[in-house]
């Protein structure tokens, strides 16, 4: 759904009527707030299964997901992210031969996933995760379900109602797992916690979108639309070999404890990006496609956009990586995820290199440079399949992890393109985020020298962080801080009458 909202922003950004311009703005602003809503939720959920759950539990199931996921990418060719691209109404015919077609891989993907089974039995530690195995592969096909409404509701702009179903399935699938990983089912909670997601997902999204569902074979009216979304599907494959593909194989080198440690980095370090990035990215760079002729405002407002997204995320990626020691030994449920310190750390600098140079790519693709992009996640793929098994193979879950931040620290490629392409200066976008990251950590090591380890160590040490970081930037970015907080006023002063109309 992440990509396909991708081209909703892009296709609504470049509507010009006041009416349409209204929805778009109400639609994104419901986009935002879902999310909003939805990270608490994730993030608390997550905390408890890795309080409740073992670490081979955890990689048992983030391992076995990679695989169904793996398998997901060619459960589509981009047709969806083609409708919603196309300036026409989609029509009867369109729908139900998208739908066909989809339907005919999904269902040859999940075959392909049941005569893998006795493969991954004798390769990975699977059979602990079989029947989780099952209910994910049951997820996948109600999610194809899903689609064409999803996608008659986007073409509607009607996020509100996406929102609600997206909202639903994950207060369903996270309440459900936390309350059965308490009462000891282990890795069937993820499997139960899937089921009833999926459920609950489907019929709710066909209440709210029913459509004239349907076979048909007229192949020749989706014919246009694979001109766009095989291309599209490229990129989304080359992503899958470099992430999910070898997730997977490392499964086999490391072990289903391995990977759970990996896991449980990755999702922690992430946190802020999909708090704070993602809903920036999502918002603000498809103006860049109208921006592409206008080279000064171009640049303007792509170093106004990766300064504040660095601003936002930087402090929090150090901080985290300052504390997550100190909560380790504060708590003794999750002592037993100290030896995920060292791969936590190697992942938060990987993603504060990916939280300049994400942006970046997005500004490429956006002013039509996507051969490029497809060179540069070439490269980063083949980098990561050259790294990560000797690394793993010998270093374990450090070595994997270790990898990752190798492999993202070439990305520096990206910068020197994009400083070529439109002219940025990243003295001007990284001179104050850096600066009071660097003040930041040396006031948390100053005060840590006297302090005992407590919970009360924890909050006195983020408040002083806050503070410093805060009072830094401020001197350092004024205006800038001051436009974002003008921003986000405008944001919730539009989402309250949002909220008041409905």
């Amino acid at each position: 759904m992440g990509l396909i909202n991708d081209y909703v922003a892009a296709k609504i950004m470049a509507v010009d009527t006041k009416e349409l311009k209204k929805r778009a703005f109400s639609g994104v602003s419901v986009l935002i707030l879902r999310n909003l809503l939805m990270q608490p939720i994730s993030f608390f959920g997550f905390l408890f299964l890795s309080i409740f759950l073992k670490k081979w539990q955890l990689g048992v199931f983030w391992a076995v997901s990679e695989v169904v996921g793996f398998l997901g990418y060619f459960s589509d060719v981009g047709l969806a992210a083609a409708i919603i691209q196309k300036k026409e109404k989609p029509t009867k015919k369109e729908l139900r031969a998208t739908f066909t077609i989809q339907q005919v891989l999904v269902i040859g993907s999940i075959t392909i996933a049941l005569l893998l089974t006795p493969l991954l039995k004798r390769k990975f530690d699977f059979e602990r995760g079989k029947f989780l195995y099952l209910m994910l592969l049951f997820g996948f096909f109600t999610s194809s379900l899903k689609t064409i409404p999803s996608v008659i509701l986007e073409k509607k702009l009607a996020f509100k109602k996406i929102a609600i179903v997206d909202l639903m399935e994950q207060i369903v699938f996270t309440g459900l797992a936390v309350f059965l990983a308490w009462k000891g089912f282990g890795v069937n909670s993820w499997a139960w916690a899937v089921f009833f997601r999926s459920l609950a997902g489907v019929i709710l999204i066909y209440i709210f979108s029913p459509w004239p569902l349907g076979f048909s074979l007229h192949f020749e009216s989706v014919k246009k639309l694979f001109r766009f979304g095989v291309p599209f599907q490229i990129n989304s494959l080359l992503a899958m070999l470099k992430d999910k593909l070898m997730n997977v194989f490392l499964w086999g080198i490391l072990g289903s404890e391995g990977v759970g440690i990996l896991g449980w980095a990755q999702r922690w370090a992430q946190a802020p990006l999909h708090l704070l990035m993602d809903q920036v990215v999502r918002v603000g760079f498809p103006a860049y496609s109208k921006l592409q002729n206008d080279k000064e405002k171009l640049r303007r407002a792509l170093e106004r956009t990766v300064s504040l997204v660095n601003l936002l995320i930087l402090p929090v990626l150090t901080g985290m990586g300052f504390l997550m020691p100190k909560v380790v030994a504060v708590f003794p449920q999750y002592y037993k995820w100290s030896v995920g310190i060292i791969p936590f750390w190697f992942y938060l600098g990987s993603f504060a290199w990916g939280a300049i140079t994400t942006p970046l790519v997005n500004a490429f693709n956006s002013v039509g440079r996507v051969k490029l992009t497809l060179k540069l996640m070439i490269s980063w793929t083949a980098l990561t399949w050259l790294l990560f098994p000797p690394l793993a193979k010998k270093f374990g879950a450090n070595g994997a992890a270790l990898g990752l931040f190798l492999v993202s620290s070439t990305s520096f490629v990206a910068w020197i393109i994009a400083k070529r392409e439109f002219g940025i200066s990243f003295k001007r976008i990284l001179l104050t985020p850096v600066a009071a990251d660097i003040l930041m950590l040396a006031s948390l090591i100053i005060f840590d020298n006297f302090l005992a380890v407590s919970i009360l160590e924890i909050v006195l040490l983020t408040g002083v962080g806050a503070l410093v970081y805060g009072a830094v930037a401020w001197v350092m970015s004024k205006e800038e801080i001051i436009w974002l907080v003008n921003t986000s006023k405008e944001w919730y002063s539009e989402l309250s009458k949002q909220k008041t109309r409905t």
